[in-house]
């Protein structure tokens, strides 16, 4: 059931991510937010009672408390929307692309995350990212996300494993062509709607998104 719920939350902000993550940025981030509060909180509890991921009653309520906590502070504040949002975008891409050019050591493809995710992060905050350059991750990160979703309904991935899925053209063709595609159709629906107005920066998407 646990699966379930994950793969399916996972489908869905993907899908939302990757075709809306540009014309409802703060929305988009809190719930990306309380997504990594969720998976925080619930591996908070389980380091600390050494019980299964989210297999007590305890688990469920560290990650609701995580989730609501970090989906506030996302949605209140700038800085820790873009850190939360361009870092964990960054993650996930990090180490799509790591694995797509062969790497599979763990270490590996979460230190390729953690650099890509704290360099985008520091680029959001110090510069004015323009809307093209949100537009671009977030249809990438969100296909990630839901082609990640899938596998773990499809009992291919396991979910404590389900940022880093390995989409390399070796091991997972299909897949990654999937992730392709649903990238490359995702910028283009945020591209038709990004014309309806005036493309601004980052910054500017993520106030106009609270109207």
């Amino acid at each position: 059931m646990t699966e379930v719920i994950t793969g399916v939350l996972a489908v869905l902000l993907g899908l939302l991510l990757c075709f809306r993550g540009s014309g409802a940025l703060r929305i988009l981030l809190a719930l990306w937010g309380a997504f990594i509060g969720f998976g925080l909180g619930a591996v908070a509890v389980t380091q600390l009672t050494g019980q299964e991921y989210l297999g007590t009653v305890a688990g469920w309520a560290g990650a609701i408390v995580g989730a609501l906590v970090l989906a506030a502070l996302a949605y209140l504040f700038y800085a820790v929307a873009v850190i939360l949002g361009f870092g964990a975008m960054g993650f996930v891409l990090g180490q799509t692309v790591a694995a797509a050019v062969g790497a599979e050591q763990p270490w590996v493809l979460t230190t390729a995350g953690l650099v890509v995710g704290v360099v985008l992060a520091l680029l959001a905050i110090v510069t004015n990212l323009p809307e093209l350059v949100l537009i671009v991750l977030s249809a990438f990160a969100g296909a990630s996300i839901t082609v990640a979703g899938l596998m773990v309904l499809l009992d291919m991935l396991d979910v404590e494993s389900l940022v880093g899925a390995e989409l390399s053209p070796a091991h997972h063709p299909a897949w990654y062509v999937g992730h392709l595609v649903l990238a490359a159709v995702g910028i283009l629906v945020q591209l038709r709607r990004s014309r309806r107005r005036s493309p601004g920066t980052v910054r500017q998407s993520w106030a106009a998104s609270s109207r």
